[in-house]
């Protein structure tokens, strides 16, 4: 652009000055007008735009969280609407706590995280694959399903694929038949992802979590499409997952916290694993009780431990409850006190993928 005085200035010198206002124009009215990201609208009560919430005064204990068609807050003590948050042309499908934020998942496929007591949507996750799993489209029978079948086979497969350790910093995992992924709460961001090998899939129905991992079976088909083997995958984000032998319609039971009860078939016993120390709690009976890095409490006595009065002999006529290490309501495993195979039940670590 020419430095002369703008009176002297030639039309050829004024035409560049004019795009470039022209450019401008055009960027900011089309920013102006950009939709909000992934369709996201918060509004208060009667449809209104929400308006900010003081964190300190409100948080996730004070209010009640409904899902469907979006994200719902209602205040517990008045039931009143605080707020509601929606995507446009998306379902809210389900819902998960993860430490004080709520975790949603979408019929689009999408994941998101809100802090209830601002309602501020934190991060947005798209799973690939997901959308599809959760319509189950293609699948035999598929096309026989009623409209209220569909929606809650899109219920129940979204509150199967989404699982939330709670921990000092919790974090969510998405399962799906071709696709599991680790996302940190505290941002969202992806920590880990990986696929079943070979025509293996993950069953995110069998999938189960604790305080410290995600557990995720998985079976594999021959060239019969007959089940042939299997084995569960045990994901964390703050050390280094580990693989189990198992058959291809093995169960996962949660015990505790931190325990959970493999069934494995009427043949092979079932065992219990403890999901913080990444390892198999074998029984005091066992010949690896020595080698062992958790032994099951319930049926070891203390050798240090001496009495100091003889118990009475019990009355055959009374019955006797057995002592287990279960905290109260908590079914206490039945199959510790029996041998376990080392080499079945021993968990080799590996790298997450």
């Amino acid at each position: 652009m020419s430095w002369k005085p703008l009176r002297v200035l030639t039309p050829r010198s004024i035409l560049p000055a004019v795009a470039v206002m022209l450019v401008l124009a055009a960027g900011a009215a089309a920013h102006a007008n950009k939709p909000v990201p992934f369709g996201d609208r918060v509004a208060g009560p009667g449809d209104a735009e929400a308006t900010p919430v003081n964190s300190q005064s409100l948080s996730a204990a004070d209010l009640e969280l409904k899902v469907g068609p979006g994200l719902e807050a209602f205040h517990r003590g008045t039931g009143e609407q605080a707020w509601s948050y929606r995507r446009e042309g998306a379902t809210a499908l389900y819902l998960s706590m993860a430490g004080d934020n709520a975790i949603v998942v979408w019929d689009d496929g999408l994941i998101t995280s809100v802090r209830p007591g601002d309602h501020e949507v934190r991060w947005h996750r798209a799973v690939p694959g997901l959308a599809d799993w959760l319509r189950g489209d293609g699948e035999p029978g598929a096309d026989k399903r009623t409209d209220e079948q569909r929606k809650q086979l899109a219920k129940d497969r979204a509150a199967a694929a989404l699982h939330t350790v709670q921990k000092a910093s919790p974090w969510v995992a998405i399962v799906t038949p071709t696709l599991t992924m680790g996302l940190r709460d505290a941002d969202g961001d992806l920590r880990y992802n990986g696929k079943p090998p070979g025509s293996c899939l993950y069953d995110p129905l069998r999938t189960v979590d604790t305080d410290y991992a995600v557990l995720v079976p998985r079976s594999c088909l021959g060239s019969n499409a007959q089940p042939v083997s299997g084995g569960i995958t045990g994901y964390r984000l703050d050390s280094t997952g580990w693989e189990l032998n198992a058959g291809p319609a093995a169960q996962v039971k949660v015990l505790d916290r931190t325990r959970v009860q493999i069934t494995d078939g009427p043949i092979v016993p079932s065992k219990v694993f403890d999901t913080k120390a990444a390892a198999p709690v074998v029984p005091c009976e066992s010949s690896a009780a020595p080698f062992a890095a958790v032994r099951s409490q319930s049926t070891c006595a203390d050798p240090s431990a001496t009495p100091t009065t003889a118990a009475p002999a019990p009355d055959p006529a009374t019955p006797t409850a057995t002592a287990t290490d279960q905290p109260a309501g908590q079914p206490a495993p039945t199959t510790t006190d029996q041998p376990t195979d080392a080499a079945t039940d021993q968990a080799s670590a590996t790298p997450q993928p």
